[in-house]
């Protein structure tokens, strides 16, 4: 997208998120293919670095000739500010949006926030007291305000079960959604399937937390190769790993997070006019029907076992 009277391009389309979707994924499997910001995968320009200005978001294309197109993968999605500030730069933006069963994001997202230390306690705790960990997966209601802002055509919107059981033909979605020439993943050896999951939580909280200080203050400065060059070096790793594992999900709390989340996965039926049944009924082994709000979430403390659709490897967890 040129900008009359500007040095630089901004993106042609976004990836808006959420995160904890297979967005470092995409953003690594685009490089080469389109113009990404440079150095980095997520500038937060319409969210946390709005007041540092266009130009500051534009240098980040400086390298985009317009032979390709523009685009970054950073989730807005749930930032309230973001749609009126992207319509204003960006008004004939597209977007792409990959949604999570919300069961297995809210867990995703609370390793994210024991991982950069921004919270700390059980998974429950955290979830009672951090109403951003509920927000992010109240999708009906960030999808709306976006609707509001831009026309329905201008999202394509994925489901993270697709890009787990074909990730060429999401692939394939996206370039056809934007205007990108296909490509191959089978030509793309570098890219894996378990890309920026959270295994482990801080052995350390202090170094953790001084280590997430560091890194944003250097974002902020865009000092973006000193960031690169301390994760090949396994700086970040040995700052915010080393911990305890994180156990998976247990069937009392996978339970609890169906009665949570129905009427908000619900809700998006209705907005978008899809069935998610498979989002309402126990992952393995199937107990019990698809349920409604208005009924009783099953007794998932019967299952043998907990099985993740789509198979072994994890994609952004």
């Amino acid at each position: 997208m040129v900008i009359p009277g500007k040095p630089y391009k901004l993106p042609d389309f976004i990836g808006l998120g959420p995160g904890r979707t297979g967005t470092t994924w995409l953003h690594q499997v685009l490089e080469g293919q389109v113009d990404l910001p440079y150095g980095i995968k997520e500038t937060q320009f319409f969210g946390s670095f709005y007041d540092k200005g266009i130009d500051w978001y534009g240098y980040h294309f400086r390298y985009a000739t317009g032979d390709r197109k523009v685009a970054e993968i950073c989730p807005y999605l749930t930032q309230a500010q973001a749609p009126e500030r992207i319509k204003l730069h960006l008004p004939e933006c597209k977007f792409i949006i990959t949604l999570r069963n919300p069961i297995d994001h809210a867990y995703s997202a609370y390793k994210l926030l024991i991982h950069f230390v921004w919270a700390r306690g059980t998974f429950e705790q955290v979830l009672n007291s951090r109403p951003h960990l509920d927000n992010g997966n109240r999708y009906a209601r960030h999808l709306t305000r976006w609707f509001r802002t831009f026309e329905r055509d201008r999202f394509l919107i994925l489901r993270y079960e697709d890009l787990r059981r074909d990730p060429q033909r999401y692939l394939n979605q996206i370039c056809e959604f934007t205007s990108v020439p296909r490509f191959r993943l089978s030509d793309r050896g570098d890219i894996g399937d378990d890309v920026h999951a959270f295994e482990c939580a801080p052995k350390s909280r202090k170094l953790a937390q001084n280590a997430r200080h560091v890194m944003y203050w250097l974002q902020s400065h865009r000092a973006y190769g000193v960031i690169n060059a301390l994760e090949r070096a396994g700086v970040w790793q040995f700052c915010y790993g080393r911990g305890e594992k994180f156990p998976p999900l247990s069937p009392e709390q996978e339970s609890m997070l169906l009665k949570r989340y129905l009427p908000e996965i619900e809700a998006l039926e209705d907005l978008l006019k899809i069935d998610l049944s498979d989002w309402k009924r126990p992952r393995a082994p199937r107990i019990a029907p698809p349920i409604r709000s208005d009924g009783d979430a099953p007794n998932l403390s019967l299952a043998a076992g907990i099985a993740s659709p789509g198979g072994a490897g994890q994609t952004n967890r």
